[in-house]
Protein backbone atom coordinates (compact mmCIF):
# COMPACT_ATOMS: atom_id res chain seq x y z
CA UNK A 1 0.00 0.00 0.00
CA UNK A 2 1.39 3.40 -1.04
CA UNK A 3 2.21 5.89 1.74
CA UNK A 4 -0.55 8.38 2.38
CA UNK A 5 -0.19 11.81 0.77
CA UNK A 6 -0.85 14.36 3.49
CA UNK A 7 -3.21 17.18 2.52
CA UNK A 8 -2.00 20.55 3.83
CA UNK A 9 -4.72 23.17 4.27
CA UNK A 10 -3.78 26.79 3.73
CA UNK A 11 -5.31 30.16 3.00
CA UNK A 12 -4.58 31.31 -0.54
CA UNK A 13 -2.68 34.53 0.19
CA UNK A 14 0.91 34.74 -1.01
CA UNK A 15 2.24 34.62 2.54
CA UNK A 16 0.03 31.71 3.62
CA UNK A 17 1.02 29.69 0.54
CA UNK A 18 4.70 30.45 1.22
CA UNK A 19 4.31 29.12 4.75
CA UNK A 20 2.45 26.00 3.63
CA UNK A 21 5.03 25.33 0.91
CA UNK A 22 7.77 25.57 3.54
CA UNK A 23 6.01 22.84 5.52
CA UNK A 24 5.54 20.79 2.35
CA UNK A 25 9.29 20.97 1.68
CA UNK A 26 10.13 20.00 5.27
CA UNK A 27 7.86 16.98 4.97
CA UNK A 28 9.51 16.06 1.66
CA UNK A 29 12.95 16.22 3.29
CA UNK A 30 11.66 13.64 5.76
CA UNK A 31 10.24 11.36 3.08
CA UNK A 32 6.60 12.40 3.41
CA UNK A 33 4.59 13.32 0.32
CA UNK A 34 2.00 16.08 0.56
CA UNK A 35 -0.22 18.41 -1.45
CA UNK A 36 -1.69 21.85 -0.79
CA UNK A 37 -5.43 22.46 -0.40
CA UNK A 38 -6.57 26.10 -0.62
CA UNK A 39 -9.32 27.29 1.71
CA UNK A 40 -10.82 30.78 2.15
CA UNK A 41 -11.12 32.08 5.69
CA UNK A 42 -13.64 34.57 7.07
CA UNK A 43 -10.80 37.04 7.48
CA UNK A 44 -9.98 36.72 3.77
CA UNK A 45 -13.58 37.17 2.63
CA UNK A 46 -14.24 40.29 4.74
CA UNK A 47 -11.22 42.53 4.13
CA UNK A 48 -12.91 45.78 5.13
CA UNK A 49 -14.11 45.44 8.73
CA UNK A 50 -11.35 46.12 11.29
CA UNK A 51 -10.23 42.85 12.88
CA UNK A 52 -11.15 44.03 16.36
CA UNK A 53 -14.72 44.73 15.16
CA UNK A 54 -15.25 41.25 13.72
CA UNK A 55 -15.66 40.20 17.34
CA UNK A 56 -14.42 36.62 16.99
CA UNK A 57 -11.22 34.78 17.68
CA UNK A 58 -9.97 32.46 14.99
CA UNK A 59 -11.18 34.64 12.12
CA UNK A 60 -8.30 33.29 9.99
CA UNK A 61 -8.38 29.71 11.33
CA UNK A 62 -11.98 28.54 11.72
CA UNK A 63 -12.43 27.50 8.10
CA UNK A 64 -9.27 25.40 8.27
CA UNK A 65 -10.42 23.90 11.59
CA UNK A 66 -13.66 22.83 9.93
CA UNK A 67 -11.77 21.31 7.00
CA UNK A 68 -9.56 19.36 9.41
CA UNK A 69 -12.45 18.03 11.48
CA UNK A 70 -14.38 17.03 8.36
CA UNK A 71 -11.23 15.24 7.09
CA UNK A 72 -10.91 17.34 3.94
CA UNK A 73 -7.31 18.03 5.01
CA UNK A 74 -4.79 16.38 7.33
CA UNK A 75 -2.68 19.38 8.39
CA UNK A 76 -3.29 23.12 8.61
CA UNK A 77 -0.56 25.76 8.60
CA UNK A 78 -1.10 29.05 10.42
CA UNK A 79 0.70 32.21 11.41
CA UNK A 80 0.74 31.29 15.08
CA UNK A 81 -0.34 34.73 16.29
CA UNK A 82 -3.67 34.21 14.48
CA UNK A 83 -4.46 30.97 16.33
CA UNK A 84 -6.79 31.16 19.37
CA UNK A 85 -5.08 30.10 22.60
CA UNK A 86 -7.73 27.38 23.00
CA UNK A 87 -7.62 25.09 19.97
CA UNK A 88 -10.87 23.69 18.65
CA UNK A 89 -11.96 20.40 20.19
CA UNK A 90 -10.38 17.49 18.32
CA UNK A 91 -7.42 19.54 17.03
CA UNK A 92 -3.88 19.53 18.42
CA UNK A 93 -0.59 21.28 17.81
CA UNK A 94 1.64 19.10 15.65
CA UNK A 95 4.70 21.36 15.42
CA UNK A 96 6.01 24.90 15.75
CA UNK A 97 8.70 25.96 13.30
CA UNK A 98 11.75 27.97 14.32
CA UNK A 99 10.71 31.56 14.75
CA UNK A 100 11.59 34.27 12.25
CA UNK A 101 11.68 37.95 13.27
CA UNK A 102 9.17 38.78 16.00
CA UNK A 103 9.36 42.50 15.28
CA UNK A 104 6.89 45.01 13.92
CA UNK A 105 8.09 47.50 11.32
CA UNK A 106 6.85 50.83 10.03
CA UNK A 107 6.86 51.28 6.26
CA UNK A 108 7.03 55.03 5.72
CA UNK A 109 6.27 56.92 2.50
CA UNK A 110 8.11 60.19 1.98
CA UNK A 111 10.34 60.48 5.04
CA UNK A 112 10.58 59.30 8.63
CA UNK A 113 10.72 62.69 10.34
CA UNK A 114 7.34 62.10 12.02
CA UNK A 115 8.92 59.26 14.01
CA UNK A 116 11.46 61.51 15.73
CA UNK A 117 9.02 63.76 17.58
CA UNK A 118 6.53 62.49 20.16
CA UNK A 119 4.37 65.57 19.51
CA UNK A 120 4.31 65.19 15.72
CA UNK A 121 1.08 64.70 13.79
CA UNK A 122 0.70 61.85 11.32
CA UNK A 123 -1.64 59.14 10.04
CA UNK A 124 -0.57 55.50 10.13
CA UNK A 125 -2.39 52.44 8.83
CA UNK A 126 -2.99 49.22 10.76
CA UNK A 127 -5.94 47.01 11.69
CA UNK A 128 -4.27 45.70 14.87
CA UNK A 129 -5.66 47.17 18.07
CA UNK A 130 -2.43 46.13 19.82
CA UNK A 131 -0.35 48.17 17.38
CA UNK A 132 -2.76 51.10 17.57
CA UNK A 133 -2.62 51.17 21.38
CA UNK A 134 1.17 51.02 21.60
CA UNK A 135 1.53 53.55 18.78
CA UNK A 136 -0.80 56.06 20.42
CA UNK A 137 0.95 55.51 23.74
CA UNK A 138 4.18 56.69 22.09
CA UNK A 139 2.64 59.19 19.63
CA UNK A 140 -0.53 60.60 21.25
CA UNK A 141 -1.19 63.11 18.45
CA UNK A 142 -1.14 60.53 15.66
CA UNK A 143 -4.21 59.01 14.02
CA UNK A 144 -4.62 55.33 13.11
CA UNK A 145 -6.59 54.25 10.04
CA UNK A 146 -7.94 50.78 9.32
CA UNK A 147 -5.73 48.75 6.97
CA UNK A 148 -6.94 45.27 5.98
CA UNK A 149 -6.09 42.77 3.25
CA UNK A 150 -3.13 40.57 2.41
CA UNK A 151 0.40 41.96 2.49
CA UNK A 152 0.39 43.00 -1.18
CA UNK A 153 -2.97 44.73 -0.81
CA UNK A 154 -1.89 46.60 2.29
CA UNK A 155 1.30 47.85 0.63
CA UNK A 156 -0.75 49.07 -2.34
CA UNK A 157 -3.28 50.80 -0.06
CA UNK A 158 -0.43 52.58 1.72
CA UNK A 159 1.02 53.77 -1.59
CA UNK A 160 -2.39 55.14 -2.66
CA UNK A 161 -3.18 56.82 0.68
CA UNK A 162 -2.35 60.16 2.26
CA UNK A 163 -0.88 58.34 5.26
CA UNK A 164 2.68 58.82 6.46
CA UNK A 165 3.19 55.11 7.03
CA UNK A 166 1.75 51.70 7.92
CA UNK A 167 2.73 49.00 10.41
CA UNK A 168 3.49 45.42 9.38
CA UNK A 169 5.00 42.29 10.90
CA UNK A 170 8.59 42.06 9.70
CA UNK A 171 8.37 38.29 9.21
CA UNK A 172 5.43 38.54 6.83
CA UNK A 173 7.13 40.96 4.47
CA UNK A 174 10.55 39.33 4.71
CA UNK A 175 9.32 35.81 4.03
CA UNK A 176 7.97 36.75 0.61
CA UNK A 177 10.67 39.28 -0.23
CA UNK A 178 8.47 42.37 -0.04
CA UNK A 179 10.06 44.37 2.78
CA UNK A 180 10.77 47.82 1.30
CA UNK A 181 13.97 49.76 1.91
CA UNK A 182 11.84 52.56 3.36
CA UNK A 183 11.04 50.58 6.51
CA UNK A 184 12.22 50.69 10.10
CA UNK A 185 12.11 48.09 12.87
CA UNK A 186 10.09 49.21 15.89
CA UNK A 187 12.36 47.90 18.61
CA UNK A 188 10.24 49.59 21.28
CA UNK A 189 7.00 47.84 20.26
CA UNK A 190 6.23 44.50 21.91
CA UNK A 191 4.80 41.98 19.43
CA UNK A 192 1.64 39.94 19.47
CA UNK A 193 2.10 36.66 21.34
CA UNK A 194 3.73 34.12 18.96
CA UNK A 195 4.36 36.71 16.23
CA UNK A 196 6.89 35.44 13.69
CA UNK A 197 6.20 31.75 14.43
CA UNK A 198 4.40 29.19 12.25
CA UNK A 199 2.14 26.56 13.81
CA UNK A 200 1.04 23.28 12.23
CA UNK A 201 -2.07 21.57 13.59
CA UNK A 202 -3.73 18.22 12.93
CA UNK A 203 -6.57 16.10 14.30
CA UNK A 204 -5.86 14.63 17.72
CA UNK A 205 -6.58 11.13 16.47
CA UNK A 206 -4.25 11.40 13.44
CA UNK A 207 -1.04 9.88 14.77
CA UNK A 208 0.53 9.67 11.32
CA UNK A 209 0.13 13.40 10.61
CA UNK A 210 1.37 14.31 14.08
CA UNK A 211 4.49 12.14 13.91
CA UNK A 212 5.25 13.35 10.39
CA UNK A 213 5.74 16.88 11.75
CA UNK A 214 7.79 16.06 14.83
CA UNK A 215 11.23 16.09 13.10
CA UNK A 216 10.96 19.84 12.48
CA UNK A 217 9.27 20.92 15.70
CA UNK A 218 11.55 23.60 17.23
CA UNK A 219 11.60 23.09 20.97
CA UNK A 220 12.82 26.55 22.03
CA UNK A 221 10.28 28.34 19.83
CA UNK A 222 7.52 26.01 21.03
CA UNK A 223 8.33 26.82 24.66
CA UNK A 224 8.62 30.59 24.19
CA UNK A 225 5.42 30.87 22.17
CA UNK A 226 3.53 28.70 24.67
CA UNK A 227 4.63 31.04 27.48
CA UNK A 228 3.44 34.05 25.47
CA UNK A 229 0.11 32.40 24.69
CA UNK A 230 -0.34 31.38 28.35
CA UNK A 231 0.18 35.05 29.22
CA UNK A 232 -2.48 36.06 26.68
CA UNK A 233 -4.95 33.37 27.76
CA UNK A 234 -4.59 34.18 31.47
CA UNK A 235 -5.30 37.83 30.71
CA UNK A 236 -8.35 36.59 28.76
CA UNK A 237 -7.23 38.64 25.80
CA UNK A 238 -8.63 38.39 22.29
CA UNK A 239 -8.30 40.41 19.12
CA UNK A 240 -10.08 43.33 20.83
CA UNK A 241 -7.63 43.59 23.74
CA UNK A 242 -4.21 45.25 23.31
CA UNK A 243 -1.99 42.58 24.87
CA UNK A 244 1.62 42.02 23.86
CA UNK A 245 4.19 39.44 24.91
CA UNK A 246 7.66 38.29 23.96
CA UNK A 247 9.57 35.39 25.54
CA UNK A 248 13.22 34.93 24.55
CA UNK A 249 15.87 32.41 25.55
CA UNK A 250 18.93 34.34 26.78
CA UNK A 251 21.89 32.60 28.43
CA UNK A 252 19.81 29.68 29.64
CA UNK A 253 17.06 31.93 30.97
CA UNK A 254 13.66 32.57 29.46
CA UNK A 255 12.97 36.30 29.67
CA UNK A 256 9.34 37.33 29.26
CA UNK A 257 8.25 40.91 28.56
CA UNK A 258 4.55 41.69 28.41
CA UNK A 259 2.06 44.50 28.61
CA UNK A 260 -1.59 45.42 28.45
CA UNK A 261 -2.60 48.85 27.15
CA UNK A 262 -5.83 50.81 27.00
CA UNK A 263 -7.23 50.99 23.49
CA UNK A 264 -6.55 54.73 23.31
CA UNK A 265 -2.94 54.20 24.34
CA UNK A 266 -3.13 56.45 27.37
CA UNK A 267 -2.41 53.85 30.04
CA UNK A 268 -0.22 50.76 30.00
CA UNK A 269 1.05 48.24 32.51
CA UNK A 270 4.31 46.46 31.70
CA UNK A 271 6.05 43.47 33.22
CA UNK A 272 9.35 41.64 32.79
CA UNK A 273 10.07 38.31 34.46
CA UNK A 274 12.58 35.52 33.88
CA UNK A 275 13.13 31.90 34.83
CA UNK A 276 15.55 29.11 34.02
CA UNK A 277 14.64 27.23 30.85
CA UNK A 278 13.95 24.10 32.88
CA UNK A 279 11.57 25.94 35.22
CA UNK A 280 9.84 28.31 32.80
CA UNK A 281 6.72 26.29 32.01
CA UNK A 282 4.43 28.48 34.15
CA UNK A 283 6.16 31.80 33.46
CA UNK A 284 3.37 33.17 31.27
CA UNK A 285 0.64 32.43 33.81
CA UNK A 286 2.68 33.83 36.71
CA UNK A 287 3.51 37.05 34.84
CA UNK A 288 -0.11 37.52 33.73
CA UNK A 289 -1.40 37.16 37.30
CA UNK A 290 1.18 39.69 38.45
CA UNK A 291 0.26 42.22 35.80
CA UNK A 292 -3.44 41.84 36.64
CA UNK A 293 -2.69 42.59 40.28
CA UNK A 294 -0.55 45.60 39.33
CA UNK A 295 -3.16 47.56 37.41
CA UNK A 296 -3.78 45.26 34.47
CA UNK A 297 -7.15 44.11 35.81
CA UNK A 298 -8.40 47.70 35.86
CA UNK A 299 -7.38 48.16 32.21
CA UNK A 300 -8.97 44.84 31.21
CA UNK A 301 -12.21 45.83 32.98
CA UNK A 302 -12.26 49.20 31.22
CA UNK A 303 -11.77 47.56 27.82
CA UNK A 304 -14.51 45.03 28.56
CA UNK A 305 -16.88 47.78 29.73
CA UNK A 306 -16.18 49.86 26.63
CA UNK A 307 -16.89 46.85 24.44
CA UNK A 308 -20.22 46.34 26.20
CA UNK A 309 -21.18 49.99 25.67
CA UNK A 310 -20.17 49.88 21.98
CA UNK A 311 -22.26 46.73 21.54
CA UNK A 312 -25.25 48.34 23.23
CA UNK A 313 -25.23 45.92 26.14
Amino acid sequence: MAPKILRIGTRDSQLAVWQATLVQNLLKENGVASELVYIKSEGDIDTVTPLYELGVQGVFTKALDAALLSKRIDLAVHSMKDVPTQLAKGITQAAVLERASHKDIIVYKDNRDFLDDRDSRAIVGTSSIRRIAQWLHRYPNHQAENLRGNVNTRLRKLAESNWQGAIFAAAGLERIGLRPDNSLELDWMLPAPAQGAIMIVCRKDDTNAYLSCQPFNHGDTALCTRIERDFLRTLMGGCSTPISALAELLDGQVVLKGNITTTDGRDAVNIERSAKWSAAADLGVIAAKEILASGGQAIADRIKQKGSIDAGI
